[in-house]
Protein backbone atom coordinates (compact mmCIF):
# COMPACT_ATOMS: atom_id res chain seq x y z
CA UNK A 1 0.00 0.00 0.00
CA UNK A 2 1.45 3.41 -0.94
CA UNK A 3 2.39 5.86 1.79
CA UNK A 4 -0.34 8.31 0.73
CA UNK A 5 -3.12 5.72 1.15
CA UNK A 6 -1.72 4.66 4.54
CA UNK A 7 -1.79 8.33 5.57
CA UNK A 8 -5.40 8.59 4.38
CA UNK A 9 -6.43 5.48 6.27
CA UNK A 10 -4.90 6.81 9.49
CA UNK A 11 -7.06 9.93 9.17
CA UNK A 12 -10.19 8.26 7.92
CA UNK A 13 -12.59 10.75 9.43
CA UNK A 14 -13.09 13.83 7.29
CA UNK A 15 -12.29 16.20 10.16
CA UNK A 16 -8.94 14.52 10.90
CA UNK A 17 -8.02 14.43 7.21
CA UNK A 18 -8.78 18.14 6.76
CA UNK A 19 -6.76 19.02 9.87
CA UNK A 20 -3.77 17.00 8.64
CA UNK A 21 -4.05 18.55 5.17
CA UNK A 22 -4.14 22.10 6.61
CA UNK A 23 -1.19 21.34 8.87
CA UNK A 24 0.74 19.94 5.88
CA UNK A 25 -0.03 23.00 3.74
CA UNK A 26 0.96 25.33 6.61
CA UNK A 27 4.26 23.47 6.95
CA UNK A 28 4.96 23.79 3.21
CA UNK A 29 4.04 27.53 3.26
CA UNK A 30 6.34 28.08 6.23
CA UNK A 31 9.21 26.32 4.46
CA UNK A 32 8.68 28.30 1.25
CA UNK A 33 8.49 31.62 3.06
CA UNK A 34 12.10 31.10 4.15
CA UNK A 35 13.12 31.08 0.45
CA UNK A 36 11.80 34.59 -0.12
CA UNK A 37 14.49 36.14 2.10
CA UNK A 38 14.56 39.86 2.55
CA UNK A 39 17.66 41.92 1.91
CA UNK A 40 19.67 42.72 5.00
CA UNK A 41 20.32 46.19 6.35
CA UNK A 42 22.45 48.53 4.26
CA UNK A 43 26.17 47.94 4.55
CA UNK A 44 28.24 50.46 6.45
CA UNK A 45 30.69 51.25 3.64
CA UNK A 46 33.25 54.05 3.66
CA UNK A 47 32.50 57.11 1.54
CA UNK A 48 33.65 56.67 -2.06
CA UNK A 49 36.89 58.35 -3.05
CA UNK A 50 37.20 59.34 -6.68
CA UNK A 51 40.41 58.22 -8.33
CA UNK A 52 41.47 59.86 -11.57
CA UNK A 53 44.80 58.09 -11.93
CA UNK A 54 45.68 57.00 -15.44
CA UNK A 55 46.51 53.46 -16.48
CA UNK A 56 47.24 51.35 -19.56
CA UNK A 57 45.00 52.23 -22.48
CA UNK A 58 43.96 55.66 -21.18
CA UNK A 59 44.13 58.54 -23.64
CA UNK A 60 45.03 62.08 -22.63
CA UNK A 61 45.97 65.39 -24.21
CA UNK A 62 49.15 67.27 -23.28
CA UNK A 63 49.41 70.94 -24.22
CA UNK A 64 52.77 72.67 -23.81
CA UNK A 65 52.18 76.41 -24.24
CA UNK A 66 54.13 77.83 -27.17
CA UNK A 67 55.04 74.40 -28.57
CA UNK A 68 52.57 73.84 -31.42
CA UNK A 69 54.76 71.25 -33.16
CA UNK A 70 54.58 68.73 -30.30
CA UNK A 71 52.03 65.93 -30.55
CA UNK A 72 49.11 66.49 -28.21
CA UNK A 73 47.43 63.10 -27.82
CA UNK A 74 49.03 60.24 -25.91
CA UNK A 75 47.88 56.70 -25.08
CA UNK A 76 49.33 54.99 -22.00
CA UNK A 77 51.14 51.85 -23.16
CA UNK A 78 50.61 48.43 -21.51
CA UNK A 79 53.78 48.98 -19.45
CA UNK A 80 52.34 52.27 -18.06
CA UNK A 81 54.51 54.64 -20.11
CA UNK A 82 54.21 57.22 -22.88
CA UNK A 83 56.85 58.34 -25.37
CA UNK A 84 57.14 62.12 -25.07
CA UNK A 85 59.26 64.08 -27.56
CA UNK A 86 62.70 65.19 -26.31
CA UNK A 87 62.45 63.29 -23.01
CA UNK A 88 61.72 59.80 -24.33
CA UNK A 89 59.84 57.26 -22.22
CA UNK A 90 57.95 58.57 -19.17
CA UNK A 91 56.13 56.35 -16.66
CA UNK A 92 52.69 57.83 -16.00
CA UNK A 93 50.65 54.84 -14.82
CA UNK A 94 48.95 55.38 -11.43
CA UNK A 95 49.56 59.14 -11.59
CA UNK A 96 46.87 61.82 -11.35
CA UNK A 97 46.77 64.32 -14.26
CA UNK A 98 48.27 67.07 -12.07
CA UNK A 99 51.14 64.72 -11.14
CA UNK A 100 51.80 64.09 -14.85
CA UNK A 101 52.01 67.87 -15.35
CA UNK A 102 54.66 68.16 -12.61
CA UNK A 103 56.61 65.19 -14.00
CA UNK A 104 56.61 66.49 -17.59
CA UNK A 105 57.66 69.99 -16.48
CA UNK A 106 60.52 68.54 -14.43
CA UNK A 107 61.72 66.26 -17.25
CA UNK A 108 61.54 69.08 -19.87
CA UNK A 109 63.67 71.34 -17.63
CA UNK A 110 66.15 68.52 -16.82
CA UNK A 111 66.59 67.80 -20.53
CA UNK A 112 67.17 71.54 -21.11
CA UNK A 113 64.38 71.64 -23.67
CA UNK A 114 62.45 74.45 -21.95
CA UNK A 115 63.31 76.69 -18.98
CA UNK A 116 59.85 77.24 -17.48
CA UNK A 117 57.34 75.10 -19.40
CA UNK A 118 53.63 75.61 -18.98
CA UNK A 119 51.98 72.21 -19.32
CA UNK A 120 48.33 71.17 -19.22
CA UNK A 121 47.01 67.55 -19.16
CA UNK A 122 43.40 66.63 -19.93
CA UNK A 123 42.28 63.00 -19.79
CA UNK A 124 40.06 62.22 -22.76
CA UNK A 125 39.24 58.59 -22.07
CA UNK A 126 39.73 56.24 -19.12
CA UNK A 127 40.06 52.89 -20.87
CA UNK A 128 41.81 51.31 -17.88
CA UNK A 129 38.78 51.89 -15.65
CA UNK A 130 35.76 49.79 -16.45
CA UNK A 131 32.42 49.45 -14.73
CA UNK A 132 30.57 46.15 -15.12
CA UNK A 133 26.78 46.27 -15.53
CA UNK A 134 25.09 42.88 -15.26
CA UNK A 135 21.52 41.72 -15.02
CA UNK A 136 18.37 42.86 -16.80
CA UNK A 137 19.88 45.43 -19.14
CA UNK A 138 20.00 45.41 -22.95
CA UNK A 139 23.81 45.08 -23.23
CA UNK A 140 25.29 43.65 -20.01
CA UNK A 141 29.06 43.90 -19.74
CA UNK A 142 31.83 46.44 -19.31
CA UNK A 143 31.31 50.17 -19.74
CA UNK A 144 34.19 52.66 -19.90
CA UNK A 145 34.27 54.82 -16.77
CA UNK A 146 34.14 58.58 -17.20
CA UNK A 147 34.78 61.20 -14.57
CA UNK A 148 31.58 61.88 -12.59
CA UNK A 149 29.80 58.74 -13.84
CA UNK A 150 26.85 57.56 -11.73
CA UNK A 151 24.77 54.38 -11.67
CA UNK A 152 22.14 55.83 -14.02
CA UNK A 153 24.89 56.76 -16.52
CA UNK A 154 26.31 53.22 -16.43
CA UNK A 155 22.86 51.62 -16.90
CA UNK A 156 22.16 54.04 -19.76
CA UNK A 157 25.41 53.06 -21.52
CA UNK A 158 24.41 49.42 -21.07
CA UNK A 159 21.27 50.03 -23.13
CA UNK A 160 18.93 50.68 -20.17
CA UNK A 161 16.62 48.10 -18.62
CA UNK A 162 15.03 45.23 -20.52
CA UNK A 163 11.23 44.87 -20.22
CA UNK A 164 11.81 42.25 -17.50
CA UNK A 165 14.05 44.59 -15.52
CA UNK A 166 12.09 47.76 -16.30
CA UNK A 167 12.77 50.35 -13.62
CA UNK A 168 9.07 51.21 -13.24
CA UNK A 169 7.79 47.65 -12.86
CA UNK A 170 9.15 45.34 -10.22
CA UNK A 171 8.59 41.67 -10.84
CA UNK A 172 8.42 38.93 -8.25
CA UNK A 173 12.15 39.14 -7.69
CA UNK A 174 12.45 42.92 -7.93
CA UNK A 175 14.93 44.87 -9.99
CA UNK A 176 17.80 42.70 -11.19
CA UNK A 177 20.65 45.00 -12.21
CA UNK A 178 24.03 45.28 -10.52
CA UNK A 179 26.71 47.88 -11.27
CA UNK A 180 30.15 46.85 -10.06
CA UNK A 181 33.20 49.09 -9.82
CA UNK A 182 36.58 47.52 -10.63
CA UNK A 183 38.24 45.57 -7.84
CA UNK A 184 41.32 47.79 -7.87
CA UNK A 185 39.23 50.96 -7.78
CA UNK A 186 39.41 53.06 -4.63
CA UNK A 187 35.63 53.57 -4.61
CA UNK A 188 35.42 50.47 -2.45
CA UNK A 189 33.36 48.13 -4.57
CA UNK A 190 30.03 48.18 -6.32
CA UNK A 191 26.48 49.28 -5.92
CA UNK A 192 23.23 47.84 -7.12
CA UNK A 193 20.04 49.39 -8.37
Amino acid sequence: MPVYSQFRIAFNSSRGFVTARIAGLALIALALSGCAGRPGPPLNLPAPVQSTTVGPGDVFTVVVVGEKELPTEFRVQPDGTIDFPYIDRVTVSNLEPQDIVVLLKKRLVEAKVLQAPQVMVIVKQYNSKKVTVIGSVTKPGNVAWTEGMGIVDAISQAGWFTPIGDSNHRGRRGLAVVVVAPAGDSTGGGCSA
